[in-house]
């Protein structure tokens, strides 16, 4: 979906459900997952597990096993309509795994992998603009998180 325009499935936001905030805080726009989850915990009465993530890890999977829907935020260098994009994230197999990057699709591959699991995800991406070493997000970045938090509320409201 792209900036709230298409449909989705039916939310499924219960107590399991878990949100993963990808990012760093230090480094400007980078840190809009964080932001996002800081956003959902301030405005919200969200009922599953928020989790604060600088990069995804092996060990996730294991935290992701345990939820009945997954949500993974993260920022994104680009453009998008409206300034966030909602997609479903689906297990991918054939990702190069490395220490340093692991998308979340390869994580929800370990998850059934190892456990035999495979909770319905989406990928919400948030457009940023900067990624100095500076905390604070920029104005443009300002704006779509609040619209993409708007459209979780939105969301779970429905």
């Amino acid at each position: 979906m792209n900036g709230g325009t298409a449909d989705i499935d039916p939310p499924g936001f219960g107590s399991k459900a878990l949100l993963i905030g990808i990012g760093n805080n230090g480094r400007a726009d980078d840190g809009l997952g964080w932001a996002f989850l800081d956003r959902v915990q301030q405005e919200m009465d969200f009922p599953g597990q928020l989790e604060y993530r600088y990069q995804l890890q092996v060990e996730d999977a294991e935290l992701i096993s345990r939820a009945d829907r997954v949500v993974f935020v993260d920022s994104y260098q680009g453009d998008l309509p409206g300034g966030f994009q909602w997609t479903p994230c689906e297990p991918v197999a054939d990702v190069e795994f490395t220490s340093h990057v692991l998308p979340p699709g390869a994580i929800l591959q370990l998850c059934r992998d190892l456990y035999g699991k495979s909770p319905p995800a989406n990928l919400l991406l948030i457009q940023g603009r900067s990624w100095g070493l500076h905390t604070g997000l920029s104005a443009d970045a300002g704006r779509h998180l609040g619209r993409a938090v708007q459209f979780l509320g939105e969301t779970l409201s429905a």
